[in-house]
Formats: C-alpha cells, sequence, structure tokens
C-alpha cells in the first residue's frame, strides 16, 4: 500500500489544525458568554440592593405622617424582606423566583407612592423628593440592568443552540440562562388609556 502523499498529508495536518482552532474558539467564545451573563445578572443584583436599602430610608422618612396607613407600609415592607431573602445567592437558577419576588415589591412601592401622593405636605418635603427621586433613577437602573442580562442570556442561549456549536457546549458545561421576566399578570397588561370630551 502507498503511503499518502505528502500534499494529502499537508491538507489533513492543515483540516486538523483548523478544527482544533475552531474548537478551542467555540468552547471559549460559550465560556465568554456565560460570564458576560453572570456579570449583567450580577448588575441586577447591585441595583436590587440599592433599590432594596433605599426602602427603609423612605418609609422612615414617612412612618409619622403615614401613622394610620400601616397595612401600606407593612406590605412594602413584607414585600421587600422577600425579596432580599430571594436574591440571596442570586444566580441563574433562580431568576424567576427573584423576578417574581421583585415584581410584588415593585407593586407594594407602587400603591405605597400613590398612598403618598394623598399626602401633599409629605410630598413637599425635600428628604422626601430626593428619595422619590433616587428611588425612580434606581427603577431606571434596574430595568436597563434587566434588560443587558436579557440580552446576554439570549445571545448565550442562541450561541449553544446554534450548529456547529452546539456540538462544544456540552464540553464547555454550557447550559440555557432564565430571561428576566413578566410574570404578574397585571404588569404586563397594557394600560387603557380614555380620552372624553368635555361638555
Amino acid at each position: 500500500m502507498d503511503p499518502l502523499p505528502e500534499t494529502a498529508v499537508l491538507i489533513l495536518g492543515i483540516v486538523a489544525v483548523v478544527v482544533v482552532f475552531w474548537l478551542i474558539s467555540a468552547y471559549n467564545g460559550l465560556i465568554a458568554l456565560r460570564n458576560q451573563t453572570a456579570n449583567a445578572l450580577k448588575q441586577i443584583d447591585v441595583q436590587l440592593k440599592r433599590r432594596h436599602d433605599l426602602i427603609p430610608n423612605l418609609i422612615s422618612s414617612v412612618q409619622a405622617a403615614m401613622d394610620f396607613e400601616k397595612d401600606t407600609l407593612q406590605a412594602v415592607i413584607s414585600a421587600r424582606n422577600s425579596a432580599i431573602q430571594a436574591s440571596a445567592g442570586f444566580d441563574p437558577q433562580h431568576v424567576k423566583q427573584v423576578a417574581a419576588a421583585e415584581t410584588q415589591l415593585t407593586g407594594a412601592l407602587g400603591r405605597f407612592m400613590a398612598v403618598v401622593e394623598a399626602y401633599p405636605d409629605l410630598k413637599a418635603t425635600s428628604n422626601m423628593k430626593s428619595l422619590q427621586e433616587e428611588l425612580a433613577s434606581t427603577e431606571n437602573k434596574v430595568g436597563f440592568a434587566r434588560q443587558l442580562y436579557n440580552d446576554t442570556a439570549t445571545q448565550y442561549n442562541t450561541k449553544q443552540q446554534q450548529f456547529p456549536t452546539n456540538l462544544v457546549a456540552g464540553m464547555a458545561n454550557a447550559t440555557p440562562a432564565e430571561l428576566w421576566e413578566i410574570e404578574d399578570a397585571a404588569e404586563r397588561a397594557v394600560p387603557k388609556v380614555e380620552f372624553r370630551r368635555g361638555a
């Protein structure tokens, strides 16, 4: 049997090198996306911690003025505690639980702010204004962090499912990341806007 010609050996060697480089590149690409997804999730965690830290200041600044609104205050405190507990050990496998707890907190804060609106004197204080602005800013940052996480997680999940990278996904221990979704139907609902003509 004749040995392979030199050109065939060279071609096989080049193909083998290309395949090895592709495997390394695909593996490293999945690891990089997994780390970016984890980082994006930690950015949400940072903003949620900031949000959780603001709530006691907000409550203490209005507690005396809203003494008879104990149910509203208690709902916010309880939702905050649940959200902190859900966020403990925040990782990609518990995104749904954290999202559900944060949705409850968002609802409680919304009701709380609606009650605050009924107290013009309280609303006018500089401390309350500054806390409301800081909370609104934090809510925006949480929204941006969630969007970044979902974008990165989608990119990571897509890369895992695409051929031929899906052949390397098992070697890289790549598992699909959960997306941050709205579970509460009330939060997902489109607000009704009605325009009425004056008399």
